[in-house]
């Protein structure tokens, strides 16, 4: 019998397949080692792949596709629901194998190595971040203890707390002195890495066109338009804006029931990183026109008198992800009159 879908369950030694043919009857159980694998797929007649979007799965994507078969990504939660039975390899592979047949189903796009590479960059940069502030957190909690305060900000760490250490020098043990100082060193090392992978991120942003048009958007910068490009990969993969929205967690929950519509909270779904790239760069846009001294009759001047600030932020945020993906799917360029032109047009 000729296989037409093969479910593929990912693991870090061990591959599960389950594959089944045109009338959906199970022709193939089979575990492959990863040595086993280019052997398998390339004496394959060319099938219908399905993957949980997970670790490894873009780039066994990618090497399926070189082999000639049509490989379909799909996220984890998608694919929960078509598990039958207790969890284990073989009950996943079946699962994936029938969910990637389903003509409703959802699927991720398969990035590039460009793509990869830069969201390392970005994920490294953020993991060096978390722990810098965990690193000056703990500085502050450890001279707290010698009831010592320094304000605010890891700049007034690096330069103030040597000088306040040396005026309390007699109060403060030797040993203790060295292990601020210590714990400084690393302080600047970990700002110093994340500088470092900043210049390679901007330098990146700046031979990219998609991504230097996205900078554009007010509340936009580099990392948010690099991160955004890198992540979107084709924008017309998503009908509109408003689903690449919902597909960065920037729109209510729903829970209704009854036909009795019910809105809750942003829903919170997707990449955490990129929303919090969003959020930020929306609350900088809402400082600005909160401190603007003749207000201007914006979209988001009238938000911010009916609606709390930070309900305005998000909104400001979701409005920032619809403009971007209305750029990078038609290719054009940003202007911040368009609406005005817009509604400037005979009716």
């Amino acid at each position: 019998m000729k296989i037409t879908t093969i479910g593929v369950d990912l693991a870090k030694n061990c591959i599960q397949l389950h594959g089944v043919d045109a009338q959906g009857h199970t022709v193939l159980k089979k575990r492959l080692g990863r040595d086993q694998v280019a052997t398998f797929f390339i004496k394959l007649p060319p099938c219908l792949i399905g993957m949980e979007a997970c670790g490894s799965a873009h780039h066994w994507a990618r090497k399926l596709q070189e082999w000639g078969h049509t490989v379909k990504l799909m996220a984890p939660q998608f694919v929960k629901p078509y598990v039958k039975t207790n969890k284990n390899d073989m009950a996943d592979a079946e699962a994936i194998c029938e969910a990637v047949g389903r003509k409703n189903m959802r699927f991720v796009p398969i990035k590039s190595v460009e793509q990869q590479a830069l969201l390392s960059l970005h994920r490294a940069r953020q993991g060096f971040v978390k722990a810098r502030t965990a690193q000056a957190n703990q500085i502050r909690g450890l001279l707290a203890e010698y009831g010592i305060a320094v304000i605010q900000g890891i700049g007034h760490l690096v330069h103030d707390v040597p000088q306040l250490l040396a005026d309390q020098s007699d109060a403060v043990p030797a040993c203790f002195q060295q292990l601020i100082a210590r714990l400084l060193d690393h302080l600047k090392e970990l700002g110093t890495q994340i500088d470092a992978l900043e210049q390679q991120i901007r330098r990146w942003h700046h031979d990219n066109q998609a991504s230097c048009t996205l900078a554009q958007i007010p509340g936009i910068g580099p990392l948010t338009a690099s991160a955004l490009v890198a992540s979107v990969g084709d924008a017309r993969c998503f009908k509109n804006g408003r689903q690449m929205a919902a597909w960065l967690g920037l729109v209510p929950r729903q829970h209704s029931t009854g036909g009795k519509p019910g809105l809750l909270g942003i829903s919170k779904r997707g990449d955490s990183y990129l929303r919090m790239l969003l959020i930020h760069g929306a609350r900088s846009v809402v400082r600005t026109v909160l401190t603007r001294a003749e207000p201007t009759g914006t979209w988001l001047e009238r938000l911010l008198i009916r609606r709390n600030r930070n309900i305005a932020t998000v909104a400001q945020a979701n409005k920032n992800a619809r403009i971007a993906w209305a750029l990078l799917a038609h290719q054009s360029e940003f202007r911040a009159d368009h609406a005005f032109a817009r509604s400037a047009r005979p009716i």
